[in-house]
């Protein structure tokens, strides 16, 4: 498990019109599936949460070992219990892909 910034580069988090604009994360270049078409920014009112989940499959450039990825972002506009992340997102995005 990680935490990150989500302002930081690869995640783009702005207000607008009192809803938070949460742009699509950065993708990898060296994880396969590729993904040329990407879903389009998530707008959240205040209370709400989003799950975004991607993965990816890697080839070890040594033995050709394959490994696996799953990045999952929870995130919540406002504030809310502390065990808001238990329930049903408001909204999500499932760019999981076939990984052969």
């Amino acid at each position: 498990m990680q935490v990150r910034d989500l302002s930081a580069p690869g995640m783009i988090l702005r207000e607008v019109d009192d809803l938070l604009r949460v742009d699509p994360p950065e993708v990898t270049m060296f994880g396969m599936p590729r993904r040329d078409r990407r879903p389009p920014a998530v707008r959240l009112a205040p209370g709400q949460w989003l799950q975004w989940q991607i993965n990816y499959r890697f080839v070890g450039s040594c033995d050709g070992a394959w490994s696996y990825q799953l990045e999952t972002f929870n995130i919540l506009y406002g504030s809310a219990a502390p065990d808001v992340f238990l329930s049903v997102p408001t909204r999500r995005v499932d760019e999981r892909g076939a990984l052969r």
